[in-house]
C-alpha cells in the first residue's frame, strides 16, 4: 500500500516532533500494510517553507534510520505545496518536489482551508502547460468546496486529481465531513486515499480501515482502483479520470433534520 501524503518527517512542520515519534508512526504504518510513503511537509503555506534540498537530506537520514531499525518502508521526499503566487517561480527554480520523484508529473497541491483562490484556475492551467498534474489534497475539508461542491467538479474537469484523507472517510473528522466525503467518492471525484498522518493521536493513518470501508460500500474493484491509482502516481504513469459527476447537494430540509438528530 502506498501513502502519498504524510507528515512523518521529524521537526520540519506540525507533524512528527522527534525521530522516536517518526519511528512509532512508521511501525503503525507498516502494521497497516503501507510499504511506500511520500513524505510531504508543508511548503509555502505562510508558516513553513521546506526547501527541496533540505527535505531530500532529511528524508535520506530518516530512511537510514528506518533501515537501521528494520522498518521496511521506502520513503520518498515530497511536499504538500500550498498554492500561492510564487509557485511557478519555485518550479522554475527547481525548489518543488513531486509525488512521482524525478518524473515531475504529479504535484500534491493544497488550497487554503477557507476556500479556493480566484486565481487557482489560471494557476492550474499554467501547471498543466508545464505537464504537471495537480493532485488536490483533502478537498473534503476545504470550506469553499464544502459550500460549493461544483468547484471540485470544475477542478477535476480541468484535469486535476484528488486525494481523500482516510480519516475523513472513516469519520475521524466528524459525521458531516464523512457524509461529504462519501458524496465525493460517489460522484467519482475521489481518486486515492492517503493518511495525512501527523502524530500518534488524532491524526493517524487509518488507511486499512478506509480501504475496508470503501470495499464494503463501493465494492472491491473500486477499492483496488484507488490503490492502483496511488501506484500510478508513485510511478509517474498516466492516469485516466474516468466518469465523473457533480456532488449531489442536500436540501435545506434534509440538513435541518440531520442537525436535529445530531447526525
Amino acid at each position: 500500500m502506498i501513502d502519498l501524503h504524510c507528515h512523518m518527517l521529524p521537526s520540519v512542520d506540525d507533524g512528527a516532533k522527534t525521530i522516536s515519534m517518526a519511528l512509532d508512526m512508521a511501525r503503525e504504518a507498516e502494521a497497516e500494510g503501507i510499504n511506500k510513503i511520500l513524505l510531504t511537509p508543508h511548503h509555502m503555506d505562510g508558516e513553513y517553507i521546506n526547501h527541496r534540498k533540505d527535505i531530500e537530506i532529511a528524508v535520506e537520514n530518516l530512511q537510514r534510520t528506518f533501515n537501521d531499525n528494520n522498518i521496511g518502508i521506502e520513503l520518498r521526499p515530497g511536499q504538500e505545496v500550498h498554492i500561492n503566487g510564487d509557485l511557478l517561480k519555485d518550479i522554475d527554480e527547481d525548489d518543488v518536489l513531486y509525488a512521482d520523484g524525478a518524473n515531475k508529473k504529479y504535484m500534491m497541491l493544497e488550497f487554503p482551508h477557507s476556500g479556493v483562490p480566484e486565481y487557482a484556475e489560471n494557476m492550474i492551467f499554467e501547471l498543466k502547460v508545464k505537464g504537471i498534474v495537480p493532485i488536490i489534497v483533502h478537498p473534503e475539508r476545504n470550506h469553499g468546496i464544502q459550500q460549493d461542491p461544483d468547484i471540485l467538479f470544475d477542478l477535476v474537469s480541468q484535469g486535476c486529481l484528488t486525494q481523500i484523507t482516510a480519516t475523513s472517510y472513516v469519520g475521524g473528522f466528524g459525521s458531516t465531513i464523512q457524509r461529504f466525503t462519501d458524496k465525493i467518492v460517489d460522484a467519482g471525484l475521489g481518486f486515492m486515499f492517503s493518511s495525512d498522518a501527523h502524530n500518534m493521536e488524532g491524526r493517524r493513518f487509518r488507511m486499512k480501515e478506509a480501504f475496508d470501508r470503501l470495499a464494503e460500500k463501493k465494492g472491491k474493484d473500486v477499492a483496488l482502483q484507488y490503490e492502483q491509482n496511488a501506484k500510478k502516481v508513485w510511478n509517474g504513469e498516466i492516469m485516466e479520470i474516468g466518469n465523473i459527476d457533480r456532488v449531489k447537494k442536500e436540501s435545506a430540509a434534509s440538513i435541518f433534520f440531520k442537525k436535529l438528530l445530531g447526525k
